[in-house]
């Protein structure tokens, strides 16, 4: 499978022609085999119960470790995301405590 590093597949993800999910609901959601959630955009202010990113070190998330150093850090499931505010990273699976997202697809590792 082609990665971000390829010009065409990063503009196609950039524009979110690689795909996308609705999300407005709290079961558990988790992007199509091969993918993951490279952009989430909060359509109303939003919580996550589940923010799980896709390296844990890399990455924050709600299953990251809280070590303070700017890479990796664990998010709150109290923590407010406000409607507009898109965040972007790596991310395995999404669940809602509250609001509403579109989360777009990208290739996995």
């Amino acid at each position: 499978m082609a990665t971000l590093a390829n010009q065409g597949m990063s503009s196609q993800a950039a524009f979110g022609q690689l795909g996308s999910t609705h999300i407005d609901s709290n079961t558990a959601c988790t992007p199509p085999t091969g993918m993951v959630y490279v952009a989430v955009t909060c359509l109303e202010d939003t919580k996550f119960t589940k923010l799980e990113a896709e390296d844990n070190t890399k990455y924050f998330g709600t299953d990251s470790a809280d070590d303070f150093d700017g890479t990796g850090d664990q998010v709150a499931s109290t923590t407010v995301f406000p409607k507009g505010m898109t965040i972007y990273g790596r991310f395995d699976a999404i669940t809602l405590a509250s609001g509403k997202v579109l989360a777009y697809h990208g290739p996995a590792k």
